[in-house]
């Protein structure tokens, strides 16, 4: 007789808010979007829950975000029913987890790590290294690396814990966020946080351990933080000459 009740993730409000209006016609195929900062001060969110919602509604087939120019509406594609997102937590909420997580994980670690522990560690790292242009080869050894750190404690339901966490971010719409925001820079980048890691680990310095993991996920949510490079413009460019209007959301 009852539906359970779902929570919804913050991120998809803003979604489903922003979708309802190009639904109704509100924003027309070929309109440029307000800007992220201004989407962020109407709805009184951060910009990344408004990135990770407008990345949500381009795996749906809703806008198409242009990198240096903004997000337009896009003549909308029947993506929804293979698609999801209210199944899926945002990046940041599982960064924020596997911060938690693996920083107590890596601390740990480094009490208890062996020659053997350190072995499996630089045979990831060496695979890695050689792998910056392959997206998908390195997430592969990105959570290779994480699970063998996690491996180093021995406890197979954390091991199996962290990869499940992992696991979530092999999805649309993670790929779609990486392809913003990942490239042979971003993995050289990870590679060196990787490395401090494995350092600390090695030295059997627990502080720097815990240290170290936690820069890296802080890092990478940096990484995912950066803007879509939208360049500030009063106008915001919309075509046909729209005027700007801010009281739609």
């Amino acid at each position: 007789m009852f539906a359970a009740i779902q929570p919804r993730r913050l991120y998809r409000q803003v979604a489903d808010q922003i979708r309802a209006l190009i639904e109704k016609g509100e924003f027309a195929v070929g309109e440029r979007l307000p800007g992220e900062r201004e989407l962020a001060e109407q709805l009184a969110v951060s910009r990344p829950t408004i990135r990770e919602a407008l990345i949500a509604l381009e795996v749906e087939g809703f806008v198409h975000i242009r990198m240096g120019s903004g997000i337009y509406v896009i003549q909308q594609r029947p993506r929804r029913s293979t698609f999801h997102p209210e199944d899926l937590e945002g990046p940041f909420e599982l960064l924020r987890a596997r911060s938690l997580i693996e920083c107590a994980i890596a601390e740990e670690a480094a009490r208890v790590v062996t020659p053997v522990h350190v072995a499996a560690m630089d045979e990831v790292l060496t695979k890695m290294a050689s792998n910056f242009h392959s997206p998908q080869t390195s997430i592969g050894y990105d959570r290779d690396f994480h699970t063998t750190v996690a491996g180093i404690i021995e406890n197979s339901a954390l091991n199996r814990f962290v990869g499940e966490l992992f696991d979530q971010r092999m999805t649309p719409y993670f790929e779609k966020l990486a392809s913003y925001f990942e490239g042979p820079a971003s993995w050289q980048q990870a590679f060196a946080e990787h490395r401090a890691i494995r350092d600390a680990i090695a030295a059997g310095d627990p502080v720097a351990a815990k240290a170290a993991m936690q820069f890296h996920l802080l890092q990478s949510q940096a990484r995912f933080s950066e803007s879509f490079g939208e360049e500030p413009d009063a106008e915001r460019g919309q075509p046909e000459g729209r005027a700007k209007r801010s009281n739609k959301i």
